[in-house]
């Protein structure tokens, strides 16, 4: 059951389900044995050789992320829901507004998220607002530098793959060519290079370069919420009123966020 409601939430795990649907069933449907598929040649040159080209690429510190990575592709990205956040921005500058900025200091152990934890201590603490804003736009900064080294790794892997697809076809050729007294023999080898160039086109276009832009778009969402926060924390700090911090936040939200929001509130009074 566990493994069911996985799939059904995450579209890494059905979209790798559909993309297998399509090639095996397209080569049944093509009259083409699966069994031929059966090629350790080919899954050396194209596995092997893509990671060796990954690994001449990236330094190991960047390439012993790559576990962490792929977890993160399978499994739900766990953020605090935007219009969740607006409404804590806005109890948050209430308290403020009512008590002053030292009354957050029993806030700050509820609040899980480091980066707006961090934020909120920065605030209570009296820095500055050009300074908190400066260190929190550096860490969003550096975090989004990590994300795109993360994801140029299988960016890069989909552009190794297909190529090595075609240098593994041509040396599948090669054998195949080097004895053409039986051509029963010669069909089936050729037949058989040409696995090296399917292997590689499925995992350079079905997996590398569409984990790549999943997380390319995790990291956009992430970061997204994270400007979200750093206007939100500002605004505590200027002491701005909770309808303001409202109005403020809410260009994050999608128009049918934001209606929903509105209904939840009118539902609330």
């Amino acid at each position: 059951m566990y493994w069911t409601g996985c799939m059904m939430k995450n579209s890494t795990i059905i979209g790798l389900v559909l993309g297998l649907v399509a090639v095996l069933g397209g080569m049944v449907l093509k009259g083409a044995h699966l069994s031929s598929l059966l090629n350790p040649a080919a899954y050396m040159i194209i596995i092997l050789g893509t990671v060796a080209a990954v690994m001449i690429a990236f330094p190991m510190s960047e390439l012993s992320k790559v576990g962490k990575l792929l977890k993160m592709v399978f499994s739900e990205q766990k953020l605090p829901p935007r219009d969740e956040l607006i409404q804590r921005f806005m109890e948050w500058a209430s308290i403020t507004r009512r008590e002053g900025l030292l009354a957050l200091e029993a806030k700050v152990d509820e609040i899980e998220d480091v980066f707006l934890r961090n934020g909120m201590r920065m605030i209570i603490d009296g820095n500055d607002q050009d300074f908190v804003r400066d260190v929190l736009l550096e860490d969003i900064a550096a975090t989004e530098d990590r994300h795109k080294a993360g994801a140029l790794i299988f960016t890069q892997a989909g552009t190794y793959a297909p190529t090595l697809g075609v240098l593994g076809a041509v040396v599948g050729l090669v054998a195949a060519l080097a004895d053409m007294s039986d051509m029963n023999k010669l069909a089936h080898a050729i037949a058989g290079a040409f696995i090296a160039t399917l292997l590689g086109i499925f995992t350079g276009y079905v997996l590398w370069h569409p984990i790549a832009n999943k997380l390319k778009r995790m990291s956009k969402k992430e970061i997204q919420i994270r400007l979200m926060m750093v206007e939100g924390l500002l605004s505590i700090q200027s002491g701005v009123s909770t309808i303001a911090i409202n109005q403020k936040l809410s260009v994050f939200l999608t128009p049918t966020e934001r209606l929903q929001m509105k209904e939840k509130e009118e539902g609330a009074a």
